[in-house]
């Protein structure tokens, strides 16, 4: 039976060191959905991301998001990943003498609780099962979690990590930036092999090219700290065609940014991806 998650975000506003960055961003998503979210830099997309799983340097001053009907913006850190949120960076961290397995499966205990944590041999055979489909060497298992890892590398252990931890609700925040077409490929492979009525997909990117190997359901294009254009593919179609200035023209934005934000890859307008 379906237990088919539905994920809320309602007017949610966040402040970096006093200024402000979401402006009111409401969403929705449920399970067996993929939205996309897409759009110039500095508009917010990332600091959506972070603001949804509770990083320390985004203040709420608004909104509520909630999943199943619970309270996120309650939760710590740790609380939402258990709820089921999970978040593939952008940029992820390196972490010295901690091993990729060992990280892994005691994420997933924690996920599954005390009593039912998943033994070693049945932890080895799902993880060598995963690597393989994401043509990983089998010694990263072994490997400091994502040190020394190339950047298409650490794009691959994010999705590991999705596929093995089983989430509710997966935001994959520019996850394609880095990968050569190769690496896209698989990536996006382990992403519609993880599609289902059990979860929802939170896609933010730059580029259509992405959502030709990760078709969407939904595109939004944020502008200015908020949503300003909904619909479906053929909305990032246009967006990879003709750029962003038809939005701005229509809905009368003459700066469509909230500030670049600190994490994100500047990436300027209208640049299209790369023919690989």
């Amino acid at each position: 039976m379906s237990n088919k998650p539905v994920f809320t975000i309602d007017e949610l506003k966040a402040t970096v060191e006093g200024k402000e960055i979401l402006k009111g961003v409401t969403l929705e998503i449920k399970g067996g959905e993929v939205h996309a979210i897409m759009g110039p830099n500095g508009t917010g997309k990332s600091t959506l991301a972070s603001a949804i799983m509770g990083h320390p340097k985004y203040e709420i001053e608004g909104g509520n998001v909630t999943l199943n009907g619970e309270d996120v913006l309650e939760m710590g850190v740790d609380e939402r990943a258990l709820a089921g949120l999970f978040l593939a960076m952008q940029y992820p961290s390196e972490i010295a003498g901690v091993t990729n397995a060992d990280f892994l499966r005691s994420a997933m205990n924690a996920r599954l609780g005390e009593g039912n944590e998943i033994s070693l041999i049945k932890f080895i055979r799902q993880m060598e099962a995963k690597m393989k489909e994401l043509e990983m060497d089998p010694q990263f298992m072994h490997r400091y979690l994502n040190e020394g890892f190339s950047g298409g590398e650490k794009k691959r252990n994010e999705i590991l990590q999705m596929m093995m931890l089983q989430p509710s609700i997966v935001i994959l925040d520019e996850i394609d930036s880095g990968l050569d077409i190769d690496a896209l490929k698989i990536v996006a492979a382990g992403v519609n092999a993880m599609r289902s009525e059990d979860r929802g997909f939170l896609v933010i990117t730059h580029y259509q090219r992405l959502l030709n190997y990760i078709n969407p359901d939904f595109v939004h294009v944020m502008m200015q700290g908020r949503i300003v254009k909904s619909g479906g593919p053929e909305l990032a179609e246009r967006l990879e065609a003709e750029g962003y200035d038809w939005i701005k023209e229509e809905l009368g934005i003459t700066d469509e940014r909230v500030g670049v934000e600190e994490d994100e890859f500047v990436v300027p307008m209208n640049t299209k991806a790369p023919n690989l």
